[in-house]
């Protein structure tokens, strides 16, 4: 008798592990944007995790570099003066930095929602940079990425589209 009980509470166990919904976080980012949205399981469909997006106001390359370019004279007092061009591309600096607070921004929701997986959609450079920005414990559940740039698609869109790295 011991053993059929052991078995029947093991049974049990497995049905209950079995109908607990997966809980999937999935970031949809560009460069500039970032939205949050939560799955729950299979046919519930998208919700949004948080009510607004990550915004973050890209100024044109112009507006962040103002100074104009050095000028050097040539070594060996030769004739002639060089100007020393900028070597960063702040544009894509100012895009990289977003991706890092992207990634503070997902520890924090994390702590709060509690997901089981992580989906990450965004254009290729942007998701290596989330990639790299991700703390230990989020690359630990990342499930699946995209590397489509889904910023502007609507929520019924996205889930066809996430249908390539999970079940909606």
């Amino acid at each position: 008798m011991p053993f059929r009980v052991t078995t029947t509470l093991a049974t049990e166990e497995v049905r209950d592990a079995a109908m607990k919904p997966v809980r999937t976080l999935i970031v949809v980012a560009d460069g500039q944007h970032a939205r949050f949205y939560l799955h729950e399981g299979i046919g519930h469909g998208l919700k949004a995790a948080v009510d607004e997006e990550m915004v973050h106001e890209l100024p044109r390359s112009r507006d962040i570099v103002t100074d104009r370019e050095g000028r050097a004279a040539t070594p060996l007092g030769t004739q002639g003066r060089h100007t020393l061009a900028y070597k960063v591309d702040y544009h894509a600096f100012e895009k990289t930095r977003f991706a890092h607070e992207v990634a503070e921004f997902l520890d924090k929701l994390r702590d709060r929602i509690k997901p089981d997986r992580l989906v990450l959609a965004a254009p290729p450079k942007t998701l290596g940079d989330l990639r790299a920005a991700l703390s230990k414990p989020l690359k630990e559940i990342v499930y699946g990425e995209l590397d489509k740039d889904l910023i502007h698609t609507q929520p019924r869109e996205l889930s066809d589209a996430l249908g390539e790295v999970m079940a909606v």
